[in-house]
C-alpha cells in the first residue's frame, strides 16, 4: 500500500513507558516499572454506590455532552482543594477538566512551542512529557538536580545566556523517576528566577498528596506573583486512574488557549466522570482515603527500601523518597541498564530503564522502581531478583 503519512508521525515510535506498562498484564512477570497505582487502593464499593446515584440524579444528562470546561461543582471542588493542600488562591474559573494531566501536557506544548524553541526541564524528568512535547520539535535544555532538586545557579546561569527558552517543565513534589521533593529554599529562588525573566512554567503535581511524612511543602503556584505557573493536576494518582481526569490551573487568560485546544482535540472530557467523582467528594472522605493510600505505599516502599538493603551489592546508590511512586537507582557507570533487563526479564522481573528519562540521552546507567503496584511478597521477590542479576553484572 502507498500511504504517505506526515513527517510528524513518520518520525514517531512507542513510548518506553507504555511499552513497558504491556508487561504488568503478563502474569508470570514482576513487573517493577510502570507507574500504576495499587489497585487494592481502589474504592470499589463505593464507586460502585455512587454511580447508581449519579445515574438516578441525573440521568441522561450524565450520559450527553457538556461544556468544553467540565463540570462546574467539580471544577470549584478542585479549586477549593488546590487552596487548602497547595496554598493557591485560585477559582473554579482558572480550572479546566483534562483527560488525565497527559493531555494537559500535550496541550501544553501546542500552547507555548514552536520548532525549534527552548525547553527547560530537569535532568532526569518525566518520560511523558519528554514524548509530549517532542511531538513540537524543541530543543531540550537539562538542569541537572541533586537530593534537593533543581540546581538554581545552573538554572539561572541557562537563562542568562540562552536565546528563545519558551517554558520551563519541573515536578517538584516527588518527581517522577527520582522521587525528590525540591527543598522549600529552592521553591523560592526559583520563583524569584521565574519572575525576573517572566518564562512560563509548567508545574505538574500528580503526586504531592502522596505525601508519607504529612509535611507539605509550598506549590510553585502558591508563590506566583505574575500568573507564570501553569498547573496540572490528577485524580490517577489518589482516587483511580481510571476515571482519566485531570485538570489544568492557570490565570483565565492563558486558560482560554487550552480551552481552544482542547475544543479542537476532543471537544470536551468525560461527562459522568467527572459527576462520580464531585459526588466522591461530596459523600465521602477523600483525604481519608489518601491517608490510607499513603499508608500502603509507604508500606510498600519501606519494604522495597529494606529488601533492596539486603540484596543490591553496595556499589548500588539509589533514593529513598518520603512520598510518591518512585524510586531512583544509579548503577556503577560500566554497566548499561539497558543490557541488563534481558537477564531481568530471563528472571520474570522487569524495570523501567533510566536512559528515556534525559531528553538528551546519554545517561545508561539508572533505572526507575514502582513501588506501590505490587503487594509485599511481589516486591520482596523482584528485587531479590534485580539483585541477583546486579551481582553477577558488578562481579
Amino acid at each position: 500500500m502507498n500511504i504517505k503519512f506526515s513527517k510528524n508521525i513518520e518520525e514517531l515510535t512507542g513510548t518506553a513507558t507504555r511499552e513497558f506498562l504491556k508487561l504488568a498484564y503478563e502474569p508470570d512477570i514482576i513487573t517493577l516499572s510502570g507507574g500504576l497505582p495499587s489497585s487494592d487502593s481502589f474504592p470499589l464499593e463505593e464507586i460502585k454506590h455512587i454511580s447508581k446515584l449519579v445515574l438516578d440524579e441525573f440521568g441522561t444528562k450524565a450520559l450527553q455532552y457538556t461544556i468544553t470546561e467540565g463540570y462546574e461543582p467539580l471544577r470549584h471542588q478542585i479549586a477549593e482543594r488546590m487552596n487548602r493542600k497547595n496554598k493557591t488562591n485560585v477559582s473554579k474559573d482558572e480550572i479546566l477538566l483534562t483527560c488525565g494531566s497527559q493531555q494537559g501536557l500535550d496541550f501544553s506544548g501546542r500552547v507555548f512551542i514552536d520548532s525549534g524553541d527552548v525547553i527547560i526541564c530537569e535532568s532526569p524528568t518525566y518520560t511523558g512529557a519528554i514524548n509530549a512535547f517532542d511531538v513540537y520539535n524543541p530543543t531540550f535544555v537539562e538542569i541537572p538536580t541533586d537530593e534537593n532538586g533543581m540546581i538554581m545557579e545552573e538554572l539561572e546561569r541557562v537563562l542568562e545566556t540562552t536565546d528563545n527558552v519558551k517554558m520551563i517543565y519541573v515536578i517538584p513534589d516527588f518527581q517522577n523517576p527520582t522521587g525528590v521533593r525540591w527543598s522549600i529554599e529552592r521553591r523560592i529562588k526559583f520563583m524569584e528566577i521565574i519572575n525576573k525573566y517572566e518564562i512560563p512554567v509548567i508545574e505538574d503535581n500528580p503526586y504531592s498528596e502522596l505525601n508519607f511524612t504529612g509535611e507539605v511543602y509550598p506549590s510553585l503556584k502558591s508563590m506566583d506573583e505574575k500568573g507564570l505557573v501553569i498547573f496540572l493536576g490528577t485524580f490517577s494518582k489518589i482516587l483511580c486512574p481510571g476515571y482519566r481526569i485531570g485538570w489544568v490551573c492557570a490565570p483565565e487568560e492563558i486558560l482560554k488557549k487550552y480551552i481552544y485546544v482542547k475544543q479542537r482535540a476532543d471537544l470536551q472530557s468525560s461527562t459522568i466522570a467527572p459527576i462520580e467523582i464531585s459526588k466522591f467528594i461530596e459523600l465521602y472522605d477523600l483525604d481519608a482515603h489518601i491517608e490510607s493510600v499513603n499508608e500502603l505505599y509507604k508500606k510498600r516502599k519501606d519494604i522495597m527500601i529494606k529488601t533492596m538493603k539486603e540484596e543490591f551489592p553496595p556499589e548500588v546508590k539509589y533514593t529513598n523518597p518520603d512520598g510518591g511512586l518512585f524510586l531512583w537507582i544509579e548503577l556503577p557507570e560500566n554497566l548499561k541498564a539497558t543490557e541488563l533487563i534481558k537477564d531481568c526479564l530471563k528472571e520474570k522481573v522487569a524495570y523501567m530503564s533510566g536512559d528515556s528519562f534525559f531528553p538528551n540521552g546519554g545517561k545508561l546507567n539508572y533505572i526507575r522502581l514502582n513501588f506501590s503496584s505490587n503487594p509485599e511478597d511481589k516486591i520482596i521477590e523482584g528485587i531479590k531478583k534485580i539483585g541477583k542479576v546486579l551481582r553477577e553484572h558488578i562481579k
